[in-house]
């Protein structure tokens, strides 16, 4: 299926279904997806093999200057933005001076919209870096990703590095101390001749066992809603969402769930 890539650093404002109108923030290349992940859902589509594609990244002056000139257009028409979202084509926390972007775009959100929020949208596999954690730590909406309890299944279903362990993970999630919002995408399908379905009772009890575990301030449910690279992939009607965002609360944990 035809898949899409963002084509500028900052684009939108845009209705997202978790976050109000959103401003986002591409830190990857504007013509290629630039990710450690390779998930078989991803709206943009499968990732190439990374060369030099570090070459392409908009640099921390690049950023700065097409956000603020952003906000003051927008700030000018009285436009109302609720987030100001790091996401786009792959995983913004490789970027390398994410921490120094971070610490702009703080600057210039108290500037032109003091009550707007900061979203991360991240893959969690940097967290163990300092600069990285340290810098979650300062945004409002800290969301890292985790689509399963079982290693197994996150080695199909989002393709991580070689050196990615589930254990690791959890142990460094746990370091935010509640300061974090997982999300949670969940399918159904078949991909390379495997049933894949992470809405079972197996995979849901594993995915509660790690949530209660590492107690974030949100857990975010959510299916796919646009094209995806891998064939056969289904999204998971709103009503079994419920059912399982009701698991969640029946740990005392609030969930926001998004058909």
């Amino acid at each position: 299926m035809a898949t899409f890539l963002f084509d500028k650093t900052i684009f939108g404002p845009v209705y997202s279904r978790r976050l109000g109108i959103s401003l986002g923030i591409n830190l990857l290349p504007n013509n290629s997806k630039y990710c450690n992940f390779n998930c078989i859902y991803c709206e943009c589509g499968l990732t190439p093999k990374i060369n030099n594609l570090i070459k392409s990244l908009p640099t921390r002056e690049q950023v700065r200057a097409g956000l603020e000139s952003y906000l003051n257009i927008l700030s000018l028409n009285q436009d109302p933005i609720d987030t100001l979202t790091f996401a786009g084509n792959g995983e913004p926390t490789l970027h390398p001076q994410f921490g120094e972007i971070i610490n702009d775009t703080i600057e210039l959100r108290s500037e032109y919209f003091p009550d707007s929020k900061i979203a991360v949208l991240s893959n969690a596999t940097k967290i163990s870096n300092e600069i990285i954690f340290n810098s979650l730590n300062k945004v409002d909406l800290n969301i890292l990703k985790l689509d399963s309890g079982i290693e197994e299944t996150i080695m199909l279903v989002n393709n991580p590095p070689d050196n990615f362990r589930l254990d690791n993970i959890v142990s460094d999630l746990k370091k935010f101390k509640g300061n974090l919002i997982i999300q949670s995408l969940f399918f159904r399908g078949i991909y390379k001749n495997k049933n894949i379905d992470n809405t079972s009772d197996k995979e849901v009890s594993a995915l509660l066992s790690i949530v209660k575990e590492v107690n974030p301030k949100l857990v975010m449910i959510y299916t796919v809603a646009r094209n995806t690279p891998g064939q056969g992939i289904k999204k998971v009607p709103y009503d079994e969402l419920q059912l399982i965002a009701q698991k969640f609360q029946n740990l005392g944990i609030e969930v926001q769930v998004s058909g």
